[in-house]
């Protein structure tokens, strides 16, 4: 049974395609010319061609009994929106990204009410250990804190988000293969907390001082905006954008109990999650000293990576 999977050069893509190989499927994996593929195992098939070439979408389906749909445009924002939609084929939403994924939702529950065999998963907020990329919004955060551009808490602490560890997520979706009821729809949620406690539990895991303000979401909007007008000139997409201020004016706290129902869904706490703790206090004091190493190498390295980038 080969199994397709696109998005598979991003965060929880590759993670996906290395968890199917474990279980002894073969994966075959949808990716552009320009995809960065160096993380992919090479037991993995290589199909280069486009998501958006129905074409080439189609050939690389042949022969493939199920495929996993990952592929997204996870930016904050982009000069030209369709490009959001061209990918995910509302006025309630905040950003194009929002709106393209209400749009292709509601294509995919069309073709589950014709009889098309699909099941529609939904993860929170994905963070863990992999690519800082858009689509790791939490590594990405952090690292914005420790490198000095992200001085303070993110708002006061009245946001919600649903978090979900990559493994966990990784873990669920394999599970909705196995026992997902066609045409149903499984949140892939974890713990809901806010940025400001991420960002304590941030700052307990690698011993530095806790942000010691707030910046009022008003602040980061204009912050935002400047940000669009610079990426509108240099062509380097904004860390944040107004639309995804709008995002954490809202509280997005969800339950995954249907998973945990029928897919035997187990999402880690979000403390494990960030520190990666075992079973008793001591394991956990050592690992936190260790991870307070390796956690502090990798924020060095990301900081001076970003400042290179920027010379």
């Amino acid at each position: 049974m080969k199994i397709l999977v696109t998005g598979a050069s991003g965060f929880l893509g590759g993670r996906l395609c290395e968890a199917l190989l474990q279980q002894g499927y073969p994966v075959r994996v949808l990716v552009r010319s320009t995809s960065d593929i160096s993380s992919l195992s090479p037991h993995i098939e290589i199909f280069y061609g486009d998501i958006t070439d129905y074409a080439s979408l189609l050939a690389a389906c042949s022969s493939c009994t199920i495929v996993f749909h990952l592929a997204a445009l996870v930016e904050p924002w982009l000069p030209d929106p369709s490009k959001f939609f061209s990918v995910h084929h509302e006025k309630y939403f905040c950003t194009e990204y929002e709106k393209s994924k209400v749009a292709a939702d509601k294509i995919a529950l069309q073709a589950a009410s014709e009889g098309v065999p699909i099941v529609l998963l939904y993860p929170g907020v994905i963070y863990g250990p992999g690519k800082v990329t858009a689509g790791n919004v939490v590594a990405r955060m952090i690292v914005e804190r420790f490198c000095g551009r992200l001085p303070g808490y993110v708002g006061y602490g009245s946001d919600k988000f649903s978090f979900s560890h990559v493994e966990d997520v990784v873990e669920g979706q394999i599970a909705a293969m196995k026992k997902g009821q066609v045409g149903n729809r499984y949140l892939l949620t974890g713990e809901n907390a806010s940025f400001k406690h991420v960002f304590d539990m941030a700052a307990v895991i690698t011993d530095t001082k806790k942000p010691a303000f707030s910046i009022p979401l008003w602040v980061i909007e204009i912050y935002g905006w400047l940000s669009v007008l610079f990426s509108r000139i240099t062509g380097k997409l904004p860390f944040i954008s107004p639309p995804t201020v709008h995002v954490l004016r809202h509280r997005w706290e969800y339950s995954c109990n249907k998973a945990k129902s029928e897919l035997d869904y187990r999402p880690r706490s979000l403390k494990e999650g960030l520190s990666e703790h075992t079973e008793n206090e001591d394991t956990v004091h050592r690992e936190v000293g260790m991870q307070r190493s390796i956690l502090g190498e990798r924020l060095q390295l990301q900081c001076q990576n970003k400042e290179d980038q920027n010379n």
